[in-house]
């Protein structure tokens, strides 16, 4: 065996901050495919066939051990550091060696044995020690299928699952995940499966990753990011590599030769703002041209490293591979094989720069270091908002409308008013009142039921799981295009596809309200932060804002005022202005409201309205969803465009501040921020992550600090039709409706769903979570955990379903499909 020393990057195109080669050793590996061993300290891998070499790197100095005859095929390092043990396995034996009495043995003149646990097993492929390193898994011939995925239950020894055929192509590697309870396995063409072992579960299937395509897309991420920052600033390698294949080139696989946990949060314990969830797990995979680490929360690719982009390297295929599990200062060890030639490396990666130099270009700079949807700061002086502020100031009137008042006794004919008798009473100011179906008392009784809550919202209770009430909204098939609950959880808006909008009382009774306008769909509504009013918007290009108390729009802004389809509407800053989107920009309206009607002249409207600013959505042809709280103070409005990013505005400022590209594989067709509720307390930091969902690529949650998706949610299906999301105001749960005819609730903490709730006829399109703690409403095909409504593409069906927590007892609503009942 021939060894060269260390040679570390110092030119060309290598980065010696990133990578460094400790050592070259030149030897045969008999086996096609060895498992090779890495620790803190040490490196084992077999030379000459049958002998195994133990390479120190503290000292730098070799350990030969022979007891093997045949081949050895497999290593494994205990989990221990004291002492340290390594197993070796050939087809005739599998041995175990302590480290410390070997080289004791060595130093003494005498020859090393190991402890021989094992004989005759076979071809084994695969070796690993317990935790407490009493025992050892040896996966030889099929004795044991853990490359087959299946899951053994140690205290029983007998098999609890078997999964069918996943991949026609060979499994190569797995590894468990305890503190999430998955499994990981890959196969020899570079797809990942992540499985849930929660018992629950059922070991269900999380995701599948494909390697190929979540490079390609990280280094396109990085290529685009780097050129709108400027090359001279991007000190990424991947930026600069051309991601286009050559004409002629071959096209090859990323086989899963490791999956290895990855000591990333230790390297980056201060830097929450880089990487806010410290208890995100990741994993090196190793393949057979590099390495990459993966983020098991949102499935994506955080760094890799390419053999061929470091001249310095020996190896550029790699035909095995092994990994330290942690980190030592910040830097891991990495034993690779060569494919082509006798050679075998060991590296060393610096795991913090790596990530580092590919991530910059993604990380919040300027102005966007300092977004929080929280104001954490007074207006500017040439703020757009308070502009709009000083002008709402002026508009209403000194007078009162609708008080009493004392007419003095002037001369009749003099009067500015003629009166045939009574005048010394307040003039009416209605002829009539227009006939509605909602009872005084009941409106009463809206007004004063926020009043008499006092109860906060439960934090510790459970989705709503029991079927419990469905109640008929219109007599034929009808799609609900949108809901929303009232900010006390009292009242419910649904707006429908035959150009109405209905009001609900949060149970779902026969009396509702409904109002009558529009000329098109009504495909948003919005309730005000007093739920005195409520705003829709229509097809029809119209934008109508109504009294809960009177069937009249209080406000209409007719289609001379907008060029394109209203797609969204809904009030913002504490019901000071009206915010909605129109094609590819979105505008900041002021309006004053006046519900009172003159006796002469009761038709003309007094409500008014004025355009405060446009904000134009760049490089989009439509916005397809916006979102912004009204329920406190904030500058932030989130918008997703038809080109599939992410735009984030800051109103007190006038203008973007931050642009998320491909933020999913299609338009974003809603985002849903978490805005709590009156009735629950949450972290001032919670307000700022917000989820996205789009048809067909899951639910990605996002963290406006640093603009990353930091978890994703995948499980339920959206192939077909736009399904709709919501979050609990407790924060704990996401619920989604589905084209499955199910609903679904995740918990926040995990990417795989929690309940699966079915008893829907159609795909559940609409979800919504009642604010209050008593009551969870869920419109169209979903149940949520607390209240959640859900609507579906084709139904005017409401369903209510309930839960028991701590002798309280609450409601889900639920619509449906093709169905005329709630």
């Amino acid at each position: 065996m021939e060894s060269a020393g260390a040679r570390c990057s110092s030119g060309g195109s290598c980065d010696p901050d990133v990578v460094c080669e400790k050592r070259l050793f030149k030897a045969k590996l008999p086996e096609p495919l060895v498992q090779l061993a890495c620790s803190h300290h040490h490196c084992a891998f077999p030379v000459n066939g049958n002998e195994l070499c133990i390479w120190n790197t503290a000292t730098a100095q070799s350990l030969f051990l022979s007891g093997h005859h045949y081949s050895i095929s497999a290593l494994s390092f205990g989990s221990n550091i004291n002492p340290p043990l390594v197993c070796s396995a050939s087809h005739e034996r599998v041995i175990v060696w302590n480290l410390d009495e070997c080289t004791q043995k060595v130093q003494e003149g005498f020859t090393p044995h190991g402890i021989v646990i094992r004989t005759l097993l076979g071809m084994v492929l695969h070796v690993r020690f317990s935790p407490d390193d009493q025992q050892v898994a040896v996966c030889a011939g099929n004795r044991i299928y853990m490359l087959s995925a299946k899951v053994w239950d140690y205290s029983t020894g007998q098999l609890i699952y078997q999964s069918g055929i996943i991949t026609a192509f060979p499994l190569l590697s797995l590894l468990i995940d305890e503190e999430n309870k998955q499994l990981v396995t890959g196969c020899a063409e570079g797809q990942l499966w992540i499985f849930s072992l929660i018992s629950d579960h059922n070991y269900r299937c999380v995701t599948h990753i494909n390697l190929k395509k979540e490079q390609e897309k990280f280094c396109n991420k990085v290529w685009k990011s780097g050129k709108e920052i400027g090359e001279g600033q991007n000190d990424s390698k991947v930026c600069k590599t051309d991601n286009m294949r050559p004409e002629g080139s071959v096209e090859t696989s990323l086989p899963v030769l490791l999956i290895e946990h990855c000591d990333f949060s230790v390297c980056f314990r201060n830097e929450e703002k880089m990487y806010s969830a410290l208890n995100t797990s990741y994993f090196w995979i190793g393949t057979s041209t590099g390495l990459l680490i993966i983020n098991l929360a949102n499935f994506e690719l955080e760094a890799f490293l390419s053999y061929k982009d470091y001249s310095d390297l020996s190896i550029r295929f790699a035909r095995s591979c092994a990994l330290t599990k942690k980190t030592v200062n910040g830097k891991v060890l990495c034993l690779i094989t060569s494919m082509f030639e006798d050679m075998i490396a060991v590296l060393e990666v610096n795991l913090a720069t790596l990530v580092r130099t590919q991530n910059n270009v993604f990380l919040p700079c300027g102005n966007e270091s300092s977004l929080s949807v929280i104001a954490r700061c007074s207006l500017l002086t040439n703020s757009p908002l308070l502009k709009g502020l000083k002008k709402n100031r002026k508009e209403p009137s000194s007078k009162t409308f609708g008080v009493k008042s004392t007419v003095k006794d002037k001369p009749l004919v003099f009067h500015n008013k003629i009166k045939s008798s009574g005048y010394t009473a307040a003039p009416r100011k209605t002829m009539f009142s227009p006939n509605t179906n909602l009872n005084k008392k009941e409106v009463s009784k809206w007004k004063t039921s926020c009043k008499c809550k006092s109860k906060e919202y439960p934090l510790d209770g459970d989705p709503p799981i029991k079927y419990e009430k469905q109640i008929s909204v219109t007599c034929k098939p009808t799609p609900i295009f949108c809901i929303q609950y009232s900010g006390d959880g009292e009242m419910l808006a649904c707006g429908l596809a035959d150009k109405t909008v209905l009001i609900f009382n949060s149970n779902l009774t026969d009396t509702y309200n409904v109002f009558s306008g529009h000329d098109g769909a009504v495909n948003s509504v919005g309730w005000s932060h007093n739920k005195k009013w409520l705003v829709s918007a229509s097809e029809d290009r119209t934008l109508r804002v109504w009294s809960v108390c009177n069937k009249e729009p209080a406000l209409i802004m007719g289609k001379e005022n907008f060029d394109k389809t209203v797609r969204f509407a809904q009030f913002y800053f504490l019901d000071t202005f009206i915010l909605l989107c129109c094609g590819a920009e979105f505008h900041l309206l002021n309006f004053h409201l006046d519900t009172t009607k003159d006796d002469l002249k009761r038709y003309k409207q007094k409500s008014v309205f004025k355009l405060v600013q446009k904000f134009p959505m760049a490089s989009t042809v439509e916005i397809t969803s916006l979102s912004a709280v009204n329920d406190f103070y904030s500058y932030i409005v989130l918008t997703a465009g038809s080109n599939r990013a992410l735009e984030v505005f800051d109103l007190n400022a006038g203008c973007s501040t931050a642009v998320i590209p491909e933020v999913h594989t299609r338009s974003v067709h809603q985002i849903y921020q978490n805005k709590g509720s009156s009735f629950s307390t949450q972290q001032p930091e919670a307000y700022n992550l917000f989820m996205t969902t789009a048809a067909g690529d899951g639910i990605k949650l996002w963290d406006l600090r640093t603009l990353r998706c930091e978890r994703r949610f995948e499980g339920h299906s959206s192939r077909c039709y736009p399904c709709g999301i919501a979050v609990s105001p407790c924060g704990r749960f996401i619920a989604s409706g589905s084209d499955d005819k199910y609903a679904y609730i995740y918990e926040m903490r995990s990417s795989t769903f929690l309940h699966k709730l079915g008893r829907h006829t159609e795909s559940v399109i609409n979800v919504t979570f009642s604010p209050s703690s008593p009551q969870w409403l869920h419109l169209e095909r979903e149940d949520g955990q607390d209240d959640l409504l859900g609507s579906c593409k084709t139904s005017v069906c409401l369903k209510l379903f309930c839960f028991k927590l701590k002798a309280k007892q609450g409601f889900c609503i639920i619509s449906c499909n093709n169905e005329s009942s709630v």
